[in-house]
């Protein structure tokens, strides 16, 4: 068993002038036995206090954190059946692998050396990292070190896995290689693994659900793709994603059913013009770059933009305009030519429209979702072992 639950949790530090911090606000989350939930968020928006929390490096200002029904709270780290991999590695440079693996299990346990020296040679031979054992951190490249941290933490076999950003300090393609096995490893031990990265491409492809942070209050907590079409609010719909989604400024004429921007107006079908009428009149816009299209014949809300930069990336081009004095962005499939300082029609399909309340960011009406969002938010729900994709 590995169910977590975070309950009210808050963290508050001062600044030495009596002023306090709050660095993670009133956060509830129930996290299921075999899951892997992303945080994510920006720098500074409470991820890396709330994993501190949880493995007993910070003590909660208030609220509780509950193991598999027992409170601990305020338990000693030893004491939490939890390993943690941290973002630089924490190695002792003058232990051999072997050491390093054998290390918490030598201090924290009752193990004899041949079974500490057993659970050392499954667990390295279940990395790939049996050659390394004999070797010190000097010696080993930034993956190999990575993956004796994380055998460290696998020997423990413990209730539940955290990682503060294990991947940062490794290059692209080396991050790309580890995240699968990351995701390879979690679903053959089926441990519960709370995995905190501010790269949201890590948290849409690792997570079966992710949490959304800013300022130390969770924003929204859902499926990658509930996340991504169905956002709460403009901070995660801006978030996740990129390039980011499309923001207009706009105003509601309730008399003609439109939205109205100081470049343009977007005309409403009757059903979405009664149903945000009923909210407030200001309002934003957002559409995602890969849902904004070159305009057909008989296209209505057809906006005439003129193209600033094209980058073209092969299977599709980032297609950078301006309307007004701001910037937006198109993907558009890389088979249509299109160069920069021409003029060139686009359309909002409606159906893939967002609207926000302007003054409180929250979300009054989302895109159509696709069936695939759909169907990972069923899938979460109903499956039995939710480290599977």
């Amino acid at each position: 068993m590995g169910d977590l639950e975070i309950a009210n949790l808050t963290k508050q530090f001062s600044d030495g002038s009596g002023t306090a911090i709050v660095a993670v606000d009133d956060l509830s989350i129930s996290i299921k036995d075999g899951e892997f939930l992303v945080l994510v968020g920006p720098s500074g928006c409470g991820k890396s206090t709330t994993l501190r929390c949880i493995a007993g490096l910070e003590s909660a200002s208030e609220g509780t954190i509950s193991l598999n029904g027992t409170d601990i709270t305020h338990q000693r780290s030893r004491n939490r059946d939890i390993a943690m991999v941290f973002q630089n590695y924490a190695l002792y440079p003058h232990m051999t692998s072997r050491k390093n693996m054998g290390f918490g299990l030598k201090m924290g346990t009752d193990l004899s050396s041949d079974e500490i020296n057993e659970r050392i040679e499954k667990t390295a031979k279940m990395m790939g990292i049996e050659q390394l054992l004999d070797k010190k951190p000097r010696e080993l490249s930034g993956g190999q070190q990575q993956r004796v941290a994380l055998g460290r933490a696998i020997v423990r076999d413990p209730e539940l896995f955290l990682m503060d950003e294990p991947l940062s300090n490794l290059d692209a393609k080396l991050r790309t290689q580890m995240r699968t096995e990351l995701q390879n490893l979690q679903t053959d031990l089926d441990v519960t693994t709370i995995y905190v990265t501010h790269d949201q491409t890590e948290a849409m492809t690792m997570g079966d659900r992710i949490a959304v942070l800013n300022d130390g209050e969770l924003q929204q907590i859902g499926t990658p793709l509930e996340c991504y079409h169905l956002p709460a609010n403009r901070f995660v719909a801006g978030f996740i994603g990129s390039p980011s989604m499309n923001f207009f400024e706009m105003i509601q004429d309730r008399d003609v059913g439109t939205l109205v921007n100081d470049e343009f107006e977007y005309s409403l079908d009757a059903t979405t013009a009664k149903f945000i009428a009923e909210v407030t009149d200001t309002l934003t816009l957002g559409i995602r770059p890969e849902d904004i299209r070159v305009a057909a014949s008989g296209d209505e809300n057809v906006l005439t933009v003129e193209v600033d930069v094209v980058e073209p990336l092969g299977d599709q081009s980032f297609v950078y305009f301006k309307v007004g004095d701001q910037t937006y962005t198109a993907s558009i499939d890389g088979e249509e030519y299109i160069r920069e300082g021409t003029e060139i029609n686009v359309v909002f399909p409606q159906k893939r429209v967002h609207v926000f309340d302007r003054q409180t960011g929250e979300a009054i009406k989302n895109r159509e979702p696709p069936e695939a969002a759909q169907a990972e938010a069923v899938e979460f729900q109903d499956s039995t072992s939710f480290a599977v994709k």
